[in-house]
């Protein structure tokens, strides 16, 4: 744990305990700085991380004071999950289509969603963006780059990465028809049907969803829902399974939120490097993060190329252009070939406009809204949650990202609070799509990535009711 999340731990529990008191001041962060021997600069990112978590408000020019809801926030989830850990084929694209199916229309709720609401993008700009480049667009570009991706793209990608300490190149990057192409393309690179790969518990079903098409089985690893997957069930699974790959997002999980702290990173790149294990990094809302500072990504403590580091600007800027990326390592030439001989090239004008956006400025300020909003967000779900769901309710509160993972009280029925609540017009996404093992039933994972108004307010609401129903 960093200090920071030390601190804020340390005034959380203050805070649930009732020593500090719903509209009491918080030492200044001077006062904390000096009282607690911490730069200010932890402090304020403590301070930032529990503003986010919706336990302060900040006040401007008079300092952070406890908020008024913050003592009926509900528990956080507060152990690491428990799957069986055996190796097994994947089936669980029915159960994902079938509630993707039912959440597809505009006028649905969308609690249930993976996106985030489109209004928090910069959409007008990028699409000035795209015009010019459309109609500036050098012949010759069309086939300049093809599988790699645009160089100018490139070089403002791994610029990015240099920035936060992440020895990355251009060409050390190939561009993709988004995160999920790289993701495929690499998990290829160091697969074959039959092999096995670990993957965290709860896991992304998109992620199952590729290994169950290319045949592979899936061996689920506790997870913690705060500190990401255990190492030493890790450790245990890699000696126990001889798995080929394993998958992970590091950063501010789908769906738990959860976010491996910096040492935990780094030893876990050590503990793969020693097997010989590939890592597929899925670091899609790695820019997402609530504190002052990006965590480093796996990747960056990356010194034998087994990390294959994928990403996209799909949750960040550009969501239906398409623009992904892979960092192999090792692999690179792999990945490479996978890209020519499935796809060829991505988009040639999105990769343009998008790299002139880039070029002109503005990302960092766009994000920094992003994330102050999102944060804001997930502070007005965790009230709502807190009002509308029954006792017994568990609610992770993630550093980052725009999810929340629910674990009901006893009795609980997500997939059929799914159903029930399809039927309402509100989509939710159960905690079984999550697992090639089908766990998880009383849990599901919300999207706070839309603004909380009076619609989501009252699909939160009729949530909350028909979780405190006795079962039918």
């Amino acid at each position: 744990m960093t200090r920071y999340q030390a601190l804020a731990d340390d005034l959380a529990r203050s805070i649930r305990q009732g020593l500090l008191r719903p509209g009491q001041r918080l030492p200044s962060v001077r006062q904390a700085s000096a009282a607690r021997k911490l730069s200010p600069a932890t402090v304020f990112q403590a301070y930032y991380l529990l503003e986010a978590q919706g336990l302060v408000q900040s006040r401007p020019r008079s300092g952070y004071y406890v908020a008024q809801a913050a003592q009926r926030l509900p528990p956080e989830p507060d152990t690491a999950s428990a799957p069986r850990g055996e190796s097994r084929p994947v089936d669980v694209s029915a159960l994902v289509f079938e509630v993707l199916e039912s959440a597809m229309a505009r006028d649905i709720v969308p609690l249930g969603s993976a996106f985030l609401s489109p209004a928090l993008f910069p959409l007008a700009k990028l699409g000035r963006a795209m015009a010019h480049e459309a109609v500036h667009l050098d012949p010759r570009s069309t086939v300049d780059d093809l599988t790699p991706g645009n160089a100018e793209l490139r070089r403002h990608i791994a610029l990015r990465y240099r920035v936060g300490g992440v020895e990355l190149g251009a060409n050390d990057l190939v561009i993709c028809n988004g995160a999920i192409e790289a993701l495929n393309l690499c998990i290829a690179a160091v697969t074959q049907p039959g092999d096995a790969v670990l993957v965290e518990s709860p896991c992304f079903y998109a992620a199952l969803q590729t290994l169950e098409r290319r045949g592979l089985r899936a061996v689920e690893v506790p997870t913690h829902p705060r500190e990401g997957i255990e190492l030493g069930a890790l450790d245990a699974a890699i000696r126990r399974h001889a798995p080929k790959a394993c998958w992970l997002m590091t950063r501010f999980q789908n769906p738990l939120g959860a976010s491996l702290p910096e040492a935990k990173t780094r030893e876990l790149v050590q503990l793969l490097a020693r097997h010989e294990l590939p890592l597929i990094e899925d670091d899609v809302y790695g820019e997402l993060h609530f504190g002052a500072h990006r965590p480093p990504p796996a990747k960056a403590f990356d010194t034998r190329g087994l990390v294959l580091h994928c990403s996209s600007f799909s949750k960040t800027l550009a969501p239906g252009y398409r623009i992904g990326w892979a960092a192999p390592g090792r692999y690179a030439q792999q990945v490479a070939r996978l890209k020519l001989t499935n796809t060829l090239a991505t988009c040639v004008p999105a990769q343009l406009a998008i790299a002139r956006y880039l070029q002109r400025g503005g990302y960092e300020r766009h994000l920094r809204g992003l994330r102050q909003t999102l944060a804001q967000q997930q502070a007005a779900y965790l009230d709502a949650v807190a009002r509308h769901f029954p006792a017994g309710t568990r609610v992770t509160r993630p550093d980052g990202g725009y999810f929340l993972w629910l674990e009901l009280p006893p009795g609980g029925d997500a997939l059929a609070l799914q159903r029930q609540a399809a039927q309402r017009g509100i989509s939710l996404a159960p905690g079984p799509m999550f697992s090639a093992e089908r766990s998880y039933a009383r849990c599901l994972r919300l999207n706070c990535g839309h603004p909380l108004d009076a619609r989501i307010e009252t699909a939160l609401a009729t949530l909350g009711a028909l979780s405190a129903a006795p079962p039918a």
